[in-house]
């Protein structure tokens, strides 16, 4: 319905309030927002429970206590909440005027998700827990604006859903299709690269050099095939190219597929001369780097998705932190090192260098133990004891709190991509 005075009156529980249609406009998905758009008085219908045509005034029978703070999301963009109200009578509240809980602000989206999830875990720092809804939020709010960027282009709706096929596994039954077709591609790669290692499997020429078997090269050439496609189709697709370039899991197929065309250059360069042997090899760790195609399984699991967001927060936001554990183990690999050389450097073991001796405090403090070198005499077994219950504590101290972020952004990756889910069916029924 279009409004000539650019003003709404809305009735909340007998309250009256009246409100400028430019603000609503800012947020056309929600119920408020959609009003606009009505053309027919049944339409309105489906949206308020009852609408007076000569005073253009819409009717909720909704608690009239809680609509301040819908007000408040149109005036400003964020939501908040008070420490008394009650989540569930609040979280319900929202989904019936179409408001998603990302909005939340940051100083009362952290309380809200945890009181409605029933979890309790304080012990997490406060800084990176407002980040990590900073960036759910960011991403429901760019997937909203490359939604919008498609009505500009030409063919936008085609396009909008070929993107949204490939990007987003829960959008419709192609795009899980087209999700369990790339795991099952990226895992026949990683199978075939292993095979072709096996020395049962590999077949060799009459001049003794190895070849490849031809059913393994025609997995390996269809591997290939749909890595390439998925990589280009999704460029051409993307709605921001310089923002497509610069996501973490779109380097990581650009990178799965690079070694490959640089490899075939490089067979084509060399051919079969023998005078080009370092090239040769250089081939052969191109050829090798296809184990990072392990890696485009992130695109598909939330649980890799959140060890990166662990592992980069802990990074980005503790590098002082970080930084003093290696501190520690660098002066416990010194230390122990040293007392390892004093003991055993005429034993003969392999401990009669210095350098020798960190490599073994390395692995000794990080609890390793590969046992190529062990001490044999009772001052160097009493380093070593003192390296490895040393290197337990240092190792094990940030375990506790590296799980606890693991579980938390796992937690908060779950909620958003249900929470995109929902934002994308809202727009399908639309």
């Amino acid at each position: 319905m279009h409004h000539r005075d650019n003003l709404l009156h809305i009735n909340v529980g007998g309250l009256r309030h009246t409100l400028c249609a430019s603000i609503l406009r800012k947020f056309p998905d929600t119920r408020l927002g959609q009003l606009l758009s009505c053309d027919s008085e049944d339409d309105i219908l489906q949206l308020c429970d009852d609408f007076d045509v000569q005073q253009k005034e819409f009717y909720f029978d909704r608690n009239p206590g809680l609509f301040p703070y819908v007000l408040h999301f149109y005036q400003t963009g964020k939501l908040h909440i008070m420490e008394e109200l009650c989540i569930f009578s609040f979280s319900q509240e929202i989904e019936y005027w179409g408001i998603s809980d990302f909005f939340l602000d940051s100083c009362c989206s952290y309380r809200y998700l945890d009181r409605k999830l029933e979890r309790h875990h304080k012990s997490w720092d406060e800084e990176s827990d407002v980040s990590s809804v900073d960036t759910s939020v960011d991403e429901i709010s760019d997937l909203n604006k490359d939604i919008e960027h498609f009505h500009e282009m030409r063919f936008g709706n085609i396009r909008k859903c070929l993107w949204l096929t490939l990007e987003n596994p829960g959008y419709s039954i192609p795009s899980k299709l087209f999700s369990l077709l790339s795991i099952c591609v990226v895992l026949i790669s990683i199978a075939t690269m292993c095979i072709n290692s096996i020395p049962e499997y590999q077949i060799f020429d009459e001049n003794g050099n190895p070849t490849e078997d031809p059913t393994m090269h025609v997995l390996e050439v269809f591997c290939i095939c749909w890595f390439t496609f998925e990589v280009v189709t999704r460029m051409l697709l993307a709605p921001n190219h310089r923002k497509f370039f610069l996501l973490p899991l779109n380097l990581i197929d650009i990178i799965s597929v690079m070694p490959i065309y640089i490899t075939i250059f490089f067979d084509l360069l060399i051919g079969s001369e023998s005078e080009l042997d370092n090239l040769g090899k250089l081939v052969q760790v191109l050829r090798l780097m296809r184990i990072f195609r392990v890696l485009k399984l992130a695109r598909h699991s939330t649980g890799l998705r959140s060890l990166g967001a662990t592992l980069r927060v802990r990074l980005n936001c503790h590098c002082s932190e970080v930084g003093i554990l290696l501190l520690y183990l660098a002066v416990g690999v010194s230390v122990f090192s040293g007392m390892a050389y004093t003991a055993e450097y005429e034993e003969d073991v392999g401990l009669d260098t210095i350098p020798a001796c960190w490599w073994w405090g390395t692995v000794s403090m990080t609890t390793v133990g590969y046992g190529d070198v062990v001490p044999v005499t009772v001052a160097g077994k009493l380093a070593a004891s003192g390296c490895i219950l040393s290197g337990t504590l240092v190792v094990a101290l940030p375990i506790t709190i590296i799980f606890n972020k693991f579980s938390h952004f796992y937690r908060n990756q779950k909620a958003l991509e249900d929470s995109k889910a929902a934002c994308l069916l809202l727009r399908l029924l639309d």
